[in-house]
Parts: structure tokens; C-alpha cells; sequence
């Protein structure tokens, strides 16, 4: 018996993969963070499926039930939101299943960050504009960033920013951010991205902080800083340009 680590997808319930909603409706005993996963999903479990919401669990419990599932003979669904590679915390559940000798799979899923774009109607990668991504959070007390990581040094670097679980900072976003990227910088914050309740920002590293704290956003959000937001004048790209040699490899 196998145990799937299959990302939900950023909110709506239509956004898990073809091979999520599959794998999930094959697997007698589903795990899901019950905050966070749209109940809509659970529909797609088979009838008499075993549900457990994580959300009041702590890891030990949760290691438990997908090892307790796996010797009963089940197949386990656990969805997370979003993706798995991307503040997920499966790393932790992969190495107590790896001692316990429990196999799993990763089913990948759609990412908040990518939701938030399509929501934005904006690609992060513009040609001669920006052509890089980061993917980041900032310290709190709970976990600290490594060292050099930290957002003042990223900053330097001049690329789109996206930070995660940092609405609640939205003040020490801007100020550490503000002298690299200056104060007319494009920068947006997508509140529940993909649902009902989707909530877009726009503004710039001037007044996005202002506008985070009108709309009282302090969770289930990404920050977006970078000039690929607001970018309009930028050549094409050479992937689709007629002088491009469509006959060489």
C-alpha cells in the first residue's frame, strides 16, 4: 500500500490535477488539512472512505494515521493546498514514513503563486524585463531564514519577488524591500487566489501596504514585488518570432 502526497491545488476544487482527483478516488483513507482543502474535493473519494482533518493534528499524529492506514491495506490520500514542493512541510511526514518503511508518491499540484498570476492575468517572466522568480517567506519566530536568504539580500538581486505567508508583515516587506526596488516598484497581493473570495491588489511598494491593511488581509495570500507586473513595452519573445529558423533543431 502506497501513500500519495497530492497537492489540491490553490483553493478551487476544479484546480487539483487529472491525476490528483484519480489517485484521490482510488485510496480508501484520505488526510486532508481541513482549513485549508476545499470540502468539495472530499466528493471525490470513494464511498466509505476513512476521513481525517489534520488541522487540530500535530506530526506524530499524523505519522500514526498514514502508517496505521498502510498496515490496515489502504492506499492514503494526503492532500495538501497548493504544491508539494513549496512550504508544504512533507518533508517532515517523508522521513518518519522512510523509518517507519512506509512507500509514497508526490502527485504535484497547482501553486498559489501560479493562481495568483492567472488571477493577475500576468506572466512573471517577461523577455529583457525580468526572466527570474523567487519563491520566498520572511522570518518569524516560529522558523528562521537561513542565512543569506533573508529579504534585504534577495532584494539586491532586482528579480520578482513571491513571498508566501507574509501578509501579516506586509510593513516589513515594503521597508526591506524599498531600497532595492524603489517606491514606484509594480506590487500586488492575491488574497484566497482561485475561490469565491479572491481578493487582488494592485498597487505599488508605495501603497501596497496600506491597501493589505484596508482589506484586513493577513492570511492565505501572496505578495508579489517586481517590474514584470507592470511591464507593457518588452520585445517578443524569440520562441514564436517569425525570424526565428522553424526548420533547425
Amino acid at each position: 500500500m502506497t501513500v500519495y502526497f497530492i497537492g489540491a491545488g490553490p483553493g478551487a476544487a476544479d484546480l487539483i490535477t487529472v491525476r490528483g482527483a484519480r489517485t484521490l478516488a482510488a485510496c480508501g483513507v484520505c488526510l486532508y488539512a481541513g482549513s485549508l482543502v476545499p470540502r468539495e474535493l472530499l466528493a471525490e473519494c470513494p464511498d466509505g472512505a476513512r476521513l481525517v482533518d489534520t488541522a487540530q493534528l500535530d506530526i506524530e499524529q499524523i505519522t500514526a494515521e498514514l502508517v496505521a492506514a498502510h498496515r490496515d491495506g489502504h492506499d492514503v490520500a494526503r492532500l495538501h493546498s497548493g504544491d508539494p514542493s513549496v512550504f508544504s512541510a512533507v518533508n517532515e511526514q517523508m522521513r518518519r514514513l522512510d523509518e517507519a518503511g512506509v512507500p509514497y508518491e508526490v502527485v504535484p499540484g497547482v501553486p498559489a503563486f501560479a493562481a495568483a498570476a492567472a488571477a493577475l492575468r500576468r506572466e512573471l517572466t517577461v523577455p529583457t524585463v525580468g526572466q527570474t522568480v523567487i519563491l520566498t517567506r520572511i522570518a518569524q519566530r516560529a522558523t528562521a531564514m537561513p542565512e543569506g536568504e533573508d529579504l534585504a539580500t534577495l532584494g539586491r538581486s532586482g528579480a520578482l519577488i513571491v513571498l508566501h505567508l507574509a501578509a501579516r508583515y506586509v510593513d516589513r516587506v515594503v521597508e526591506e524591500l524599498l531600497p532595492h526596488y524603489g517606491a514606484d516598484c509594480p506590487a500586488a497581493v492575491v488574497a484566497m487566489a482561485s475561490r469565491p473570495d479572491e481578493l487582488v491588489l494592485r498597487g505599488t511598494l508605495e501603497d501596497i501596504a496600506e491597501q493589505v491593511k484596508a482589506a484586513g488581509v493577513i492570511r492565505t495570500a501572496v505578495i508579489m514585488v517586481g517590474r514584470t507586473l507592470g511591464a507593457e513595452q518588452f520585445r517578443d519573445s524569440h520562441l514564436y518570432s517569425p525570424a526565428r529558423d522553424r526548420h533547425t533543431c
